[in-house]
């Protein structure tokens, strides 16, 4: 099936952003994408001082205008972090998943909130506006098993080995790397992600605005289950396709099948809730 990530770039008006990126999933349905994603925050700034004035409930305004165009394509729309959602007082990094019907799949809220200080660089902690999600997200296409992640998410190898558990083929994180964890990190952790679990790994981020207070990395890509960049924008706004080979994937995972030759007698991971 064909998956296209929507690389998008974020201006400080709401309307706009949500109508260009509507217009994008309509452009990539057309091109016969069955799965679309959006990046993390394509639908305000990124940053602790934005996300109270941009948030909304989920269901909301952005979330309503996803389902409608997931229903009117006729495809799998992950809406990457359209807005912080807000519910009872506390504000979460939130993703919200549409099916072709336009009913919400999924909603994923960051198990991982962005805490960071590396001196001379950049300073970050989204833990003083936001609040984390306590759960894993999955949600099921004609396709394969498809796991949700939110940018600082992909860190974590744990949560994407659960994934790779409970079957998904394929793990997507909107993500907004900025340009000192960009260059250095980024494509690296996808591709351990991806061979770790022998899965397709997409990350899909805003497109780069020099000029905004955060400034996004970019780069948004998709690397197989044998960890080769298979898809991989540039800094701009744009919209690339890639074809996942479910086939592939069952043979690289029969070449080498370590998921069945993992010692739980030695190990495990613990799925808590």
């Amino acid at each position: 099936f064909r998956l296209a990530l929507i690389q998008l770039h974020v201006s400080a008006v709401k309307s706009d952003n949500l109508q260009r990126a509507c217009g994008l999933v309509r452009e990539a349905s057309a091109k016969g994408a069955k799965v679309v994603a959006l990046p993390e925050c394509f639908n305000s700034p990124y940053g602790t001082k934005y996300f109270k004035q941009y948030a909304e409930k989920i269901p909301g305004e952005s979330t309503q205008k996803l389902s409608e165009v997931a229903k009117e394509c006729s495809v799998y729309l992950v809406g990457g972090r359209s807005i912080p959602e807000e519910d009872g007082g506390k504000l979460y990094n939130t993703c919200a998943v549409f099916g072709p019907d336009g009913a919400m799949l999924a909603k994923h809220r960051k198990v991982h909130l962005f805490d960071i200080d590396i001196p001379g660089k950049i300073q970050f902690k989204e833990s003083e506006t936001l609040s984390p999600g306590n759960s894993f997200s999955v949600f099921d296409t004609p396709y394969c098993k498809v796991g949700l992640g939110i940018c600082y998410d992909i860190r974590f190898a744990e949560m994407a080995q659960v994934y790779g558990e409970k079957g998904c083929q394929l793990l997507i994180y909107p993500g907004a790397f900025n340009l000192t964890t960009g260059p250095a990190h980024w494509e690296l952790l996808q591709r351990g992600r991806a061979v770790d679990n022998q899965v397709y790994v997409a990350t899909v981020s805003p497109a780069r605005d020099e000029k905004a207070s955060y400034v996004a990395w970019g780069h948004s890509t998709v690397v197989n289950p044998w960890g080769e960049v298979i898809a991989k924008a540039g800094a701009e706004e744009t919209v690339i396709y890639t074809d996942i080979d479910l086939t592939k994937l069952a043979e690289i995972r029969q070449q080498i099948p370590i998921l069945n030759q993992k010692r739980w007698d030695l190990y495990g991971i613990e799925m808590k809730k």
